[in-house]
């Protein structure tokens, strides 16, 4: 009887698997895109500060339009590593755009870092935000924001003066959800930053934690978990987990509600190598943060080591 009951298990447990590899690559191939169209690169402004060149372009968005964005590089030549940035989108914040990590990409150019800064879909004109929990523009808008970054991967690599395998991603709060979506889809990112986002909407939704109860009740436990299995290809949670053999690092505020508290949750969602460090902050973390983003990514991307007081001037966002 007990080798019976093992074995079903197994059975089990083997059929589990197949099924969670098989949805995997389902919502994958949701992702899937035409890298031979034209990303139609636009300058429109170029800036120089301290022997870094800040210029204001725009690609070609899949789903129409243009994507703004800061494309920060060294002036001297060379071939560098390159992150891309994704920003978060506090309302009310003048930092929910391409400029959260502006001063943080001039710092990290003197490091040997090409940086592309976009503006998410949320952050660009004409772009309006819909309240309706149940609106179909909002996972619309972040289907496009996973896209439009992996368009953004597509214009670094083609640089001369970046090395291709050696690029990095972070994201914060929205961007770092968007973040969690590539680690899995998103094969030529060697090293991943995700700051104060979670990385498990559906568990989320069904926890105990009072935001999320609060929810439940106000729309139906039946409505939500329809919702949530609709839109279940934008779940982090079903790609942290294939990151490998790309290093993650999370980064979390100790006074952020219930992602602090979820914290080990998320890093436990994540395939090896990874790491996760928290701070005595809120959402919008601190010096330090940045000061332990740039020695991961220097590991990481074998960037040049510079005095970390660099970091000391960097705007506090909010």
């Amino acid at each position: 009887m007990k080798k019976f009951t093992f074995a079903l298990s197994l059975l089990f447990a083997l059929s589990f698997t197949s099924f969670s590899q098989d949805r995997y690559s389902q919502f994958v191939r949701k992702f899937d895109y035409n890298a031979k169209t034209p990303l139609d690169v636009q300058e429109t402004a170029v800036e120089a500060r301290d022997g870094v060149k800040i210029y204001t372009v725009s690609y070609a968005s899949l789903k129409g339009g243009r994507v703004p964005a800061y494309l920060v590089v060294p002036e001297k030549k060379g071939k560098y590593a390159a992150i891309l940035f994704g920003h978060w989108a506090m309302a009310g914040s003048p930092f929910a755009n391409k400029t959260e990590f502006l001063d943080e990409a001039i710092v990290l150019a003197k490091a040997g870092v090409v940086s592309l800064l976009p503006d998410g879909v949320i952050a660009r004109p004409g772009f309006v935000g819909d309240e309706d929990f149940f609106s179909e523009s909002v996972p619309a808008a972040f289907f496009q924001q996973i896209l439009d970054l992996r368009r953004g991967i597509d214009l670094l690599a083609a640089r001369k003066d970046v090395d291709a395998k050696r690029i990095g991603y972070v994201g914060h709060s929205y961007g770092s959800n968007a973040g969690g979506v590539l680690t899995g889809v998103e094969k030529r990112i060697k090293a991943f930053v995700l700051m104060a986002s979670g990385l498990s909407d559906e568990a989320d939704m069904f926890s105990d934690e009072p935001v999320f109860v609060g929810l439940r009740k106000k729309y139906g436990e039946e409505k939500v978990r329809s919702l949530m299995t609709k839109y279940a290809y934008l779940d982090p949670v079903h790609y942290v987990k294939h990151a490998a053999p790309s290093a993650v690092f999370l980064q979390h505020g100790k006074n952020d509600g219930h992602l602090s508290r979820r914290a080990q949750h998320y890093l436990s969602l994540v395939s090896e190598p990874k790491e996760l460090k928290l701070y005595d902050t809120g959402h919008a973390l601190n010096a330090e943060a940045r000061r332990d983003r740039y020695e991961f990514l220097r590991k990481q991307l074998k960037l040049k080591r510079i005095d970390l007081k660099n970091f000391d001037n960097v705007r506090e966002i909010k």
